[in-house]
């Protein structure tokens, strides 16, 4: 059996913003990376607790593929709003902030305490 070799091109390595949802030119990145953040924080205290889909279904109030898709990482149409629901159905205080910023444009964060 003959073997082929492939050369691969170097390509050139291009430093990320931070945010993937920037990087890939996706509109409102930053409610996207704050979404995806909140979507796995539900997702690693569902996964803490030992719940079964079903569980956390029952929990959340939604159907279990529903959690199937936020256990891979896919908030779908869920709106931040919504995520936080469902961090306090798990039982977890969540606690927003608003201070004023010096730039044009404020920014979103989380800290998971």
């Amino acid at each position: 059996m003959a073997t082929r070799t492939t050369r691969l091109k170097a390509e050139k390595a291009i430093a990320g913003s931070g945010n993937i949802f920037a990087d890939i030119g996706l509109p409102n990145p930053a409610q996207e990376l704050l979404k995806a953040r909140l979507t796995l924080q539900i997702y690693s205290i569902i996964q803490d607790r030992g719940l079964t889909q079903a569980e956390a279904a029952k929990l959340l109030g939604i159907q279990q593929p529903r959690v199937s898709s936020l256990a891979r990482n896919r908030s779908g149409d869920f709106s931040v709003g919504r995520l936080i629901e469902f961090l306090t159905a798990l039982g977890q205080d969540v606690k927003i902030t608003v201070t004023p910023t010096r730039k044009e444009h404020g920014e979103m964060s989380l800290v998971v305490a």
